[in-house]
């Protein structure tokens, strides 16, 4: 097909002012405007005619990107149509804006002419998708700092003496042990004080369940709750299959989303990562019933779950406490919040209007129920992290240490 490029658009709107002047100056001159019109139409064919014709081949594309990372398609003559999370940003040139599995469509390639009046335009289908992952490049290394820093060199050679679940030996009680590491019958038999001497488990499974719902698809600063927790899920998914524990990935808002299942090994981390680019943004309110019942179906062994999540009212709330509260009887369970740092700014600031005292006011009710639901966490036995949106990387990590570390 051939079709007028934007230099024979202007050359053909130029007739109108033309011929405006010349039928205020020469009435009869007006004539000139469309013969203007039908030779720039001429040249148009003639150009296009002349125009190589463009062949069908293949566009260079990645496979993945990572959020905010942009590329280019190489070659002006090359227009590409991108459904998903990316979007056009110069001639050429496209960003990654968000999480999501973006779909090549349809890709044009076009030739001008010699006069640059007329392009010839081919068209073909394509149907090719691009990961859009979670960029976690700039807390990498810091992870990796930290997995060094937290566990021995060798360590997975050798068993570690300590807090544990996995017995190992009995062993002479000893002044400064723990009295519930006592074994009493193996000690009525021997007629000597004997103690269980447990190692610290290699093998842990951890769950990230992540809550897309309305509430983690809200901005906190410039990004969604959910983009921040699947980055601090990812460290610390990353630092756990370094650590040689099993990784397991879950999303859900109101129905589950995504299940990665059960990774092993550091090279398992690809298949997380992949994982956590389907996760979606939820519009609809989060049914922990169905999510955490589904997730707890799926698990054969006692595990950490890790909980990231948000609630706004106390009906929610209440669904919330009930759902890991039948969790908590299999599992260990830790909750991770974001501190809403905005909340707090309108509580503690200084009131000049009256609207000001009613926003202090709503921002003190919300504060003080979101404290309350924490505070009833807690006596339940759930661990609880909530810090601001930067720091949660690292203070996750060094959480999914002490627990590890500890075994309880």
């Amino acid at each position: 097909m051939i079709y007028p490029t934007p230099r024979a658009i202007q050359l053909t709107a130029l007739a109108a002012p033309v011929a405006l002047a010349l039928g205020v100056l020469a009435p009869a001159g007006w004539i000139a405007a469309p013969v203007w019109i039908a030779a720039i139409a001429l040249l148009v064919v003639a150009d296009g005619a002349l125009a190589r014709r463009p062949a069908a081949t293949e566009i260079e594309l990645p496979v993945t990107l990572n959020v905010g990372e942009t590329f280019r398609v190489v070659g002006d003559d090359r227009v590409v149509a991108i459904d998903g999370p990316i979007e056009r940003i110069a001639p050429g040139e496209y960003r990654a804006v968000r999480r999501g599995k973006a779909r090549l469509r349809r890709l044009w390639q076009r030739h001008a002419g010699p006069l640059g009046l007329a392009w010839r335009q081919r068209s073909v289908a394509a149907d090719r998708a691009i990961a859009v992952l979670p960029d976690i490049r700039p807390v990498r290394d810091q992870g990796m700092r930290q997995y060094l820093d937290s566990v021995n060199t060798g360590a997975r050679l050798r068993r570690d003496n300590g807090d544990g679940q996995d017995f190992q030996v009995l062993t002479d009680f000893q002044p400064g042990m723990e009295r519930r590491t006592i074994d009493w019958k193996a000690s009525a038999r021997h007629a000597s004080l004997l103690a269980r001497e447990f190692h610290t488990e290699r093998d842990n499974t951890i769950v990230f369940a992540i809550d897309a719902g309305r509430s983690m698809s809200d901005p906190l600063g410039d990004m969604p709750r959910v983009d921040r927790a699947v980055s601090a899920a990812l460290l610390a998914g990353f630092v756990a299959l370094r650590s040689g524990d099993r990784v397991r990935i879950f999303s859900f808002a109101a129905r589950p989303q995504v299940d990665s299942g059960s990774i092993t090994g550091s090279r398992g981390f690809a298949r997380l990562h992949h994982a956590a680019a389907d996760i979606e943004y939820g519009t609809e309110e989060t049914n922990y019933t169905l999510g955490l019942v589904t997730l707890d179906s799926k698990l054969d062994r006692r595990s950490l779950v890790v909980l990231f999540t948000e609630f706004t009212d106390p009906t929610s709330a209440e669904l919330m406490l009930a759902a890991a509260g039948r969790m908590l009887k299999r599992h260990r369970v830790l909750f991770v919040l974001f501190r809403d740092g905005e909340l707090e700014e309108l509580r503690d600031a200084e009131p000049v209007t009256a609207d000001d005292l009613v926003r202090a006011n709503v921002a003190h009710s919300l504060l003080r129920d979101r404290a309350i639901v924490i505070e009833r966490l807690r006596r339940m036995g759930i661990d609880v992290i909530e810090t601001t949106a930067d720091a949660m990387p690292l203070t996750l990590v060094e959480r999914y240490v002490s627990h590890r570390e500890r075994a309880r």
